[in-house]
C-alpha cells in the first residue's frame, strides 16, 4: 500500500548542535513517529520557505505545536505574558493553512497548530489563561504537563475515534476563545475551553489543543493518513 507523504511544520531556533549553538530546524521526534506508526512518510517543512506551493508535493499536512502566536495576526495588542513569538513562522503557517484549505489537503493542527487554524479563519485567542476569568486553573504550561478530560460532540469524526470523552495532556497557556469559521467539536470538561475544532466542508481539517503524539494517542494521525490516502 502506498504510504502518503505528510508534511510537518517545524520552527527554526538556536539549538545545541554538537559543540555549536546554531539555528536548526527541528521538532520533537514524536510527530514523525506518530506519522510513521500511522502509515505515512513524514517530511519536515522549515519556516524559511514561505511559498505554499510545497503543498503540491504532499498528501497531508500537520501544523505542529510551538511558541505563542503574535496577536497582530488577530488584531489585538501584545499582552505582557505573550513572550515567545516568531512572526516569520506565523506568516508561513498562515499561508500553508489557507492554501491547504483552498486545495482541500487533509490537515491536522496540534496545540499551537489548532490555534493557528482558528486564527487563519478569523478566530481570536486568550493570550494568557492563568489570568483569564474562568480558565485560571486550566492546566500546566511553561514546560509542565497536566491532564484533564475533553468532551466530544457526537456525530463528529473525533467522536468516532475517541468516543464521548478523551483524557488529554495539557501544556499551554494560550487558548482559543473564538474559532472563527471553524466548528467546535470538543471542550474541556472542567472549564469549557475549546479543545477540538473542524471544518466540515473539507475532507479532513481537524485541530486538537493537546499533544496526542506525546502519549502514543495516534487515532487522529491515523485518520489524517487515511484521508491523505483517500480511504
Amino acid at each position: 500500500m502506498v504510504r502518503p507523504v505528510i508534511g510537518i511544520t517545524a520552527p527554526t531556533r538556536i539549538t545545541k548542535w554538537g559543540p555549536w549553538d546554531m539555528n536548526a530546524t527541528v521538532i520533537p521526534a514524536a510527530y514523525s513517529i506518530a506519522i510513521i506508526e500511522s502509515g505515512g512518510v513524514p517530511v519536515i517543512l522549515p519556516p524559511e520557505d514561505e511559498v505554499p506551493a510545497v503543498l503540491a508535493a504532499l498528501d497531508g499536512l500537520v501544523i505542529s505545536g510551538g511558541p505563542d502566536i503574535h496577536p497582530m495576526n488577530y488584531g489585538e495588542e501584545l499582552d505582557p505574558d505573550t513572550l515567545d513569538t516568531y512572526p516569520q513562522q506565523d506568516r508561513r503557517e498562515l499561508a500553508l493553512i489557507r492554501a491547504a484549505l483552498e486545495w482541500d489537503l487533509p490537515t491536522l493542527g496540534i496545540c499551537r497548530g489548532m490555534q493557528m487554524m482558528c486564527v487563519a479563519l478569523g478566530g481570536k485567542m486568550h493570550q494568557h489563561l492563568p489570568k483569564t476569568p474562568g480558565h485560571e486553573s486550566h492546566g500546566s504550561w511553561n514546560g509542565g504537563t497536566s491532564e484533564h478530560e475533553v468532551e466530544l460532540i457526537p456525530g463528529t469524526l473525533i467522536h468516532r475515534e475517541f468516543g464521548k470523552t478523551v483524557s488529554v495532556n495539557s501544556t499551554h497557556h494560550q487558548g482559543v476563545y473564538d474559532p472563527g469559521e471553524l466548528t467546535v467539536v470538543g471542550r474541556a470538561v472542567h472549564d469549557g475551553l475549546i479543545e477540538a475544532v473542524e471544518k466540515t466542508d473539507r475532507r479532513f481539517f481537524q485541530g486538537l489543543q493537546w499533544h496526542p503524539e506525546r502519549i502514543s494517542q495516534f487515532q487522529m494521525y491515523s485518520a489524517l493518513v487515511r484521508a491523505a490516502r483517500g480511504s
